[in-house]
């Protein structure tokens, strides 16, 4: 996976978590809107952020394939 590729999946990543994170902090306080209004948001909340995570996971793992490839290819 190219750098590009992997800097884009992790600011796809960030940008979830920032997101979802202001919108539960702003619906924890907000009085206006029904129990299972926050309850299926925060669910998605929840399910969105473990994307995140695994999207940051899938990341880190192409990046360090792809370094240990470099390193295999100096060594030889």
């Amino acid at each position: 996976m190219s750098r590009r590729d992997v800097l884009l999946l992790r600011v796809a990543a960030v940008w979830t978590v920032v997101i979802w994170s202001v919108f539960v902090k702003n619906q924890v306080g907000d009085g206006t809107t029904s129990v299972g209004f926050k309850v299926v948001h925060l669910t998605l909340a929840v399910v969105s952020v473990a994307f995140a995570v695994a999207i940051w996971r899938v990341a880190s793992r192409s990046t360090r394939r792809a370094s240990e490839r470099d390193q295999a290819s100096t060594r030889s």
